[in-house]
């Protein structure tokens, strides 16, 4: 049972009855039920009649049971850690007569749980705002002979109360060329929202909702804002918020005091706070933008210079913030004083005596975990001439170092450049504590975009392909479905590889092909291209000879494993798995990956090939681990979808023997074929795309190089006796298969570039529907621009990894496909063209 309020006017019996209709329910019976209906309107007109004693002069009031209304409660609202209590919403009614459409609105309130009041004058409406203070007005717009309701809007507009309220107007329905139809006038007078006239309760239910939800809540959140700067106002240490661009937005009083500036003079301006006297100004704050650009926290101690001209030492602590889309939209800096001690004094006379601004350096280079105390070697720095016997001091726990009897490269690496500092000149001690803490970050591999002119389309891919997408936990639940082990369509399976259907054998005669067209096979094997040209595939290879396996049972193997691929994906089903196959035997018939491989090896890599996406759920790792999903959790949200892929494949093949490919090889063959099966899958995750690449440059590209250019053969094997080196190539083969769709003629690029953009569509709309974080929001189906989304892609992740995989295998003809297909993204761009092609070409 809840309270509502209704207008004190006359009703015709039909409205009344209407009604009561709605109000008891709408199953029409006999018995019980209908004595209830009848008693109910035999007392309604007299209950119209009754007023509220509290009601205002204009106001009319009624209370009322209502069993089908909901119950009058308050709704619990969430601001980042913020929990908010917001009463029950209160509404305002303003119709100089009671018709229809007032109606809908009151009884859409009475659903809605809202406390709604009605008003027939603008004098009655003024006061009765000033009184509750509305969160929603709805005004009658449509006769302008009762009250002009742009004046009303506007009066209460001129009211304090009235900015944190949504107005409504009611309108006649005119034709959309009508000049009544525009919206500026309204939007000129106060207005929010403009809502054609229709008096049907759900109409006016889901516009009350949709206001709630939206403008309504909004507003609630902004005006709890209030409170935190309130607690910020009153803060004892200063604090400074910035723009991604660090332009300052808001500083505290205690900021204020600390720096002697007035906030006036500081709001909207860059950040400037180092002295630009100061010599390393650039390299610290290179050292800070490279941190903070990532998403970490930054701490260290500086000198600042107060507006009075002297400088102050600050303990400094940057937080980034995320905001919209993912992305870093704010710094947060929390400033301290640090406490005056022998060595501080010592530091400002040198400042003082030197002119020198060199600030001290930042304590975030120091570990506070003990074990790393060995690598931690910051400390203090000065040009003065006291610099060699704070030197001395750079290196407490060397010794503990270098007693190490087990070190990792890194350790060996970092320990080398301490010693080096120990006797250098104070710039190259400097220059080389930046390159320790460049060392020490975990992430040595992946280049750091620009934010200034950052392509969202480029930076929207590489935060959906390289993270684990944990910007903000959520308790919805990814469920994984899997696919049911059945056939897909009618078409008979091959009892031997030479009892394939004619149209089927006829297009597998092109497999060697780089041009071979998968979508061919794809429609005539009705969705399992994977088994026919699975099968054709490793008996051209060999693969049941080496596994000592029959036919049989490899078909079988091949039945299952892409009967866990879903065909209902876009992308990620057994096509693309295919396509990664046919890529991957072609790289193994190229003459120097030949050579710098083994039987088994390649075994491996079309294993891995066909197994490397199965039971694909259409979702990037990103989404599963921000929707909680079960595999994200069994994963710990690292490599989830890979590790999924290779445990299942497993899983499925030694679970029953008549599939089971592996069950007649050593063991030892065995454990070895599976590991390397594993690494190529995990190899696909795209978090190392940067450190696969950059390896095998590195270990493979340069080094052959070299060697070429001392010998006049052209096809050394640069693999051959060196397992670190074959693991290498194996990666950057499976993960040039697995993306090579930009390297593939242009009808079959078109192709694929649209089915992976409808994947991320569909991704993104079930973000949306969850409330999950949108990983890339540029894949929006109403707004992407496919060209660009492709362009970025080709930019960021293809053209080195194409480059340095052309350098080794010679793929002349792939790299002409990677320009002819750029150069069609590029004009499609240019000619501001969203689609997969221009319309004319459709």
């Amino acid at each position: 049972m809840r309270e509502c309020t209704l207008p004190c006017v006359y009703m015709q019996q039909s409205f009344s009855f209407l009604f009561l209709y709605i109000f008891l329910g709408s199953r029409c019976n006999s018995g019980e039920e209908g004595r209830k209906r009848a008693c109910a309107a035999e007392h309604l007109p007299g209950l119209v009649r009754a007023r509220a004693p509290c009601e205002a002069p204009h106001v009319g009031y009624l209370t009322l049971s209502s069993q089908t209304s909901q119950q009058v409660s308050s709704a619990e609202v969430r601001i980042g850690p913020m929990r908010l209590t917001q009463d029950p919403i209160q509404v305002l009614l303003i119709f100089a007569k009671e018709d229809s459409q007032s109606d809908g609105f009151w009884w859409a309130c009475d659903r809605a749980g809202y406390r709604c009041n009605i008003a027939r004058t603008p004098e009655s409406a003024l006061e009765c705002f000033l009184d509750k203070h509305h969160e929603i007005i709805v005004i009658d717009h449509r006769q302008t002979q009762n009250f002009d309701a742009e004046a009303v809007c506007r009066s209460i507009r001129a009211t304090n109360p009235s900015e944190h309220t949504v107005i409504l107007a009611v309108v006649s329905r005119v034709s959309d060329d009508h000049e009544e139809a525009s919206v500026l006038p309204l939007l000129h007078a106060g207005f929010n929202r403009r809502f054609m006239e229709n008096s049907s309760i759900i109409a006016c239910y889901n516009e009350l909702i949709q206001i709630e939800h939206g403008e309504v809540r909004s507003q609630f959140k902004l005006r709890a804002c209030n409170s935190v700067f309130t607690a910020l106002d009153h803060c004892h240490e200063a604090i400074e918020i910035t723009s991604d661009d660090h332009v300052i937005q808001y500083v505290n009083p205690a900021f204020e005091r600390m720096m002697g500036y007035h906030k006036g003079e500081l709001l909207g301006k860059e950040l400037a706070d180092l002295p630009k006297s100061d010599k390393n100004r650039a390299d610290l704050l290179d050292t800070i933008n490279t941190c903070i650009k990532k998403g970490k926290e930054w701490q260290g101690v500086y000198y600042a210079r107060r507006k009075s001209g002297d400088s102050i030492q600050q303990h400094v602590k940057i937080t980034p913030v995320i905001g919209q889309g993912g992305k870093i939209r704010h710094f947060v800096s929390l400033k301290k004083l640090c406490c005056t001690t022998d060595n501080n004094k010592q530091i400002h006379k040198i400042h003082r005596d030197s002119g020198d601004n060199s600030q001290t350096e930042p304590h975030s280079f120091r570990y506070k975990n003990r074990r790393k105390e060995s690598i931690d070697v910051k400390s203090i720095s000065s040009r003065g001439s006291d610099a060699p016997s704070l030197q001395n001091r750079r290196y407490p726990s060397m010794a503990r170092i270098h007693s190490m009897t087990i070190e990792a490269p890194i350790t060996k690496v970092i320990n080398i450049i301490n010693a080096a500092q120990e006797n250098s000149p104070v710039t190259v001690a400097e220059a080389l504590d930046r390159v320790l803490e460049i060392l020490r970050t975990t992430e040595l591999y992946s280049p750091q975009l620009g934010t200034k002119d950052e392509d969202p389309h480029t930076s929207d891919l590489v935060g959906g392909l390289m993270t684990d997408g944990l910007r903000r936990l959520s308790g919805n639940e990814y469920v994984f479905t899997k696919n049911v082990h059945q056939s897909h369509s009618h078409l008979a399976m091959p009892i031997t590889i030479n009892d394939v259907p004619p149209c089927i054998s006829q297009l597998l005669d092109n497999e060697e092909s780089w041009d071979f067209n998968i979508f061919e096979l794809e429609a005539v094997t009705h969705k399992r291209p994977l088994v026919y040209l699975g099968l054709k595939v490793f008996s051209r290879f060999g693969v049941c000879e080496f596994l000592n396996c029959s036919e049989t049972t490899l078909r079988a193997w091949f039945q299952v494993i892409e009967a866990n691929y879903h065909s209902s994906n876009a992308y990620h089903n057994s096509t693309h798995a295919a396509d990664v196959l046919h890529a991957t035997a072609f790289f193994l018939g190229k003459e120097r990956v030949k050579g710098s491989l083994d039987q088994l090896d390649e075994v491996a890599a079309l294993i891995a090939a066909t197994v490397h996406d199965v039971d694909h759920p259409g979702r990037t790792n990103s989404f599963l681990c921000n929707a909680g999903s079960e595999l994200a959790v069994l994963y710990n949200d690292t490599a989830v979808l890979e590790s999924h892929h290779t445990a299942l494949a497993f899983q499925l093949t030694v679970k029953d023997t008549k599939c089971n490919i592996f069950k007649n090889i050593d063991r030892n063959h065995y454990r070895t074929l599976r590991q390397a099966i594993i690494d190529m899958v995990l190899a696909t995750e795209m978090t190392k795309h940067f450190e696969h690449v950059n390896k095998f440059v590195n270990s493979i590209n340069k080094p052959m190089a070299a060697e070429i250019e001392g010998s006049d053969c052209e096809c050394n094997p640069a693999g051959k006796n060196f397992p670190e080196n074959q693991i290498l190539i194996k990666r950057m083969m499976i993960k040039c298969a697995d993306v090579a769709n930009p390297c593939r003629p242009l009808d079959l690029c078109i192709e694929w570039a649209g089915r992976i953009s409808e994947e991320y569509f569909a991704q993104t709309d079930e973000e949306k529907r969850q409330g999950l974080p949108v990983v890339m929001p540029v894949f929006d189906r109403n707004t992407c621009s496919i060209p660009k989304s492709q362009i970025s892609f080709i930019d960021y992740f293809i053209t080195d990894m194409f480059d340095a995989w052309d350098a080794f295998a010679h793929l002349p003809a792939l790299m002409q496909h990677l320009a002819d297909n750029y150069k069609h993204w590029k004009t499609l761009d240019d000619l501001k063209c969203k689609s997969l092609r221009l319309p004319s070409d459709s």
